[in-house]
């Protein structure tokens, strides 16, 4: 009986996360330059590599949606779309603005 409530929960708290999944739209950026880039780095591609390779304990990945900035919790993928417009599917992390990156893939 234990086992089965516990599944219950379990399964109520993974179908509640996957109602949350959602498509945002911007930029890939770093969270030192935001949308700025005004470190004298061009192209911005190379800054926002840069700024991340420089400490990336302190500097992350980010997608910049408007004046909104979502780190993401994947730092490998997002390199490759430096400084592009991408759509990124996954969930967001409200209080702490983390991005939960499922995909990530450049717009057109």
């Amino acid at each position: 009986m234990r086992k089965s409530i516990l599944g219950l929960v379990f399964l109520t708290a993974a179908a509640s996360a996957a109602d949350g999944v959602a498509q945002y739209t911007g930029v890939i950026t770093d969270t030192m330059c935001a949308a700025k880039h005004a470190m004298g780095i061009t192209p911005d591609s190379k800054c926002v590599r840069d700024c991340v390779k420089t400490d990336p304990k302190k500097w992350k990945y980010a997608l910049l949606v408007g004046n909104e900035m979502y780190v993401l919790s994947d730092q490998q993928t997002p390199e490759k779309f430096a400084a592009q417009k991408v759509k990124v599917t996954g969930l967001l992390f409200e209080k702490t603005k983390i991005l939960r990156a499922d995909k990530i893939e450049a717009v057109r």
